[in-house]
């Protein structure tokens, strides 16, 4: 099974398009948590046991972990065992160097972590991504649009007439065969997002900003999912992680998450059809 038939079973089984990003600040722990030998791991198993059947994915920005030294590799190592194995994981990165060192990258993050997935920046061209996508059963969500202000400064710069960012889904396109390649689009660009999806019609999209940086929900389901009402991975992170503050805080997310999933599926229902009738059209591919 490559990657985006990986993605389409699991948004299927548990109806979902949504992604959770554990980017735990330590920082926001409630102090109950820091009885425990790793606060952080404890908070994201239980983030993990309180949505596990809501979730398409979970994505782990893996600067909240390199922060705090040694030990948060032992954390990442730990939560990705957590997670149910069907479930997508995401090691959000954002590497990208000359071949040999994003060799390494990619042994790290997919060879001994197994994510399923990894975050890459495509600045330097193909032989930085390429690492990312030797086994098709892993896939690489290639920066195209970012949320950030200083998006601007390259990514909608000019080349033969197009943006930068139209010239990196064509060279993406020309790599993705094994069928694992996906884009990263912000939410908070429903704009380019829409151009994206007629350019890149199936390729999965993973789309940031939902939540706390205020990117709108209703394009995000209306123009990043494909034409079956899929392959749109819908992240949010702190609007869920930190429902409350308090002891309280996993049932919180849950609810939380409960509720922006039946929003993003009413959606998805509205725009797309019945769920049921979706899943006949075929098979996952």
């Amino acid at each position: 099974m490559n990657f985006s038939q990986r993605l389409r079973s699991i948004q299927r089984k548990n109806q979902s398009l949504l992604c959770i990003g554990l980017d735990t600040d330590i920082n926001k722990l409630p102090e109950s948590l820091f009885a425990y030998g790793d606060p952080i791991y404890e908070f994201n198993r239980r983030i993990i046991d309180a949505t596990r059947d809501l979730v398409c994915a979970y994505k782990l920005n893996l600067a909240f972990y390199e922060a705090t030294g040694e030990h948060g590799w032992y954390t990442v190592h730990q939560t990705l065992a957590r997670i149910p194995e069907e479930i997508i994981t995401i090691g959000d990165a954002k590497r990208g160097d000359i071949g040999n060192s994003s060799a390494m990258y990619a042994k790290l993050l997919a060879d001994d972590y197994e994510f399923a997935a990894t975050t890459v920046n495509p600045y330097m061209g193909e032989d930085s991504v390429k690492p990312f996508l030797k086994n098709a059963h892993q896939g690489a969500f290639i920066l195209a649009v970012t949320s950030n202000p200083g998006a601007r400064d390259f990514q909608y710069l000019k080349v033969k007439g197009h943006p930068l960012y139209e010239q990196v889904i064509r060279r993406v396109k020309v790599w993705n065969t094994r069928k694992n390649c996906g884009l990263v689009v912000g939410a908070t660009r429903p704009r380019e997002l829409r151009r994206i999806r007629t350019l890149a019609p199936e390729m999965p999209l993973l789309i940031p900003g939902i939540g706390a940086q205020g990117g709108d929900l209703r394009s995000a389901v209306r123009f990043g999912c494909d034409a079956r009402g899929e392959m749109a991975v819908i992240n949010a992170s702190r609007s869920i992680l930190y429902a409350s503050t308090g002891d309280d805080f996993a049932e919180a997310a849950r609810r939380e998450a409960e509720s922006l999933r039946a929003q993003i599926n009413a959606l998805r229902e509205k725009q797309f059809g019945p769920w049921a009738k979706r899943r006949k059209l075929s098979r996952p591919g």
